[in-house]
């Protein structure tokens, strides 16, 4: 193959488009370092929307560098070694309410926030996205010890055993949103392993970058 037709091809493979990360906890920053990582493609831009802040107990944030008390947004930011026009990360202190729900304008939105019952606000965040035109993951419980089965499907695609999924259906969510879940809930009485949290972040990514890629070529 010449050359010129080598060169063109790689000038094509260039970081494309934005992916919103709502939630930037274990998960979600396992979520963006991968992001962070992808060569000849990915995301332009990662927005990275959380508004708390770094405890003790979050160990893989101390294990890469974090100071207790950071913003989780920011520390992500800040581990982001990219020049800005090749890669930016905006970082967002923030939860997102319906006050600010439209500072989110990525193709991609992952939903991945926890604690307590964040159905509502999630199934806010997929009304908006389709309102922008814009593709979303999120999850419907992740625990498990770490060799359980990954599914990931669109939401219409699953029967009617998982709660979490019920509850955003009731909530007007019945199709065209991505749903990820090893089948295991808060009920089930299982830890959220090491191990779950890489693999999920794995498919989440692999997924959100098909997605992006699928949006961005819209666009050329």
């Amino acid at each position: 193959m010449p050359v010129d037709e080598i060169q063109k091809m790689e000038d094509r493979q260039v970081p494309k488009g934005k992916i919103d990360i709502v939630g930037v906890g274990r998960l979600g920053l396992r979520i963006g370092i991968n992001l962070m990582q992808v060569h000849r493609g990915g995301p332009k831009v990662i927005g990275a929307f959380d508004g708390q802040e770094i405890s003790g107990g979050d160990v893989i944030f101390t294990l890469y560098g974090a100071e207790v008390g950071e913003a989780k947004p920011d520390f992500l930011k800040r581990l982001c070694t990219h020049e800005e026009d090749f890669r930016k990360i905006e970082s967002y202190p923030e939860y997102i309410t319906p006050e600010n729900i439209n500072e989110l304008d990525g193709d991609v939105i992952i939903i991945v926030i926890a604690g307590g019952n964040t159905i509502s606000t999630a199934s806010e965040i997929v009304k908006h996205a389709r309102e922008i035109g814009s593709k979303t993951i999120g999850t419907a419980g992740i625990f498990g010890f770490g060799d359980e089965n990954i599914e990931i499907k669109d939401i219409s695609e699953y029967d009617h055993n998982n709660p979490a999924v019920e509850e955003l259906r009731q909530h007007g969510i019945t199709e065209n949103h991505l749903v990820l879940t090893t089948n295991k809930l808060i009920r089930d009485d299982e830890p959220v392993t090491p191990y779950v949290l890489d693999e999920v972040a794995k498919v989440i990514t692999m997924n959100a970058l098909k997605l992006l890629k699928e949006q961005t070529d819209k666009n050329d």
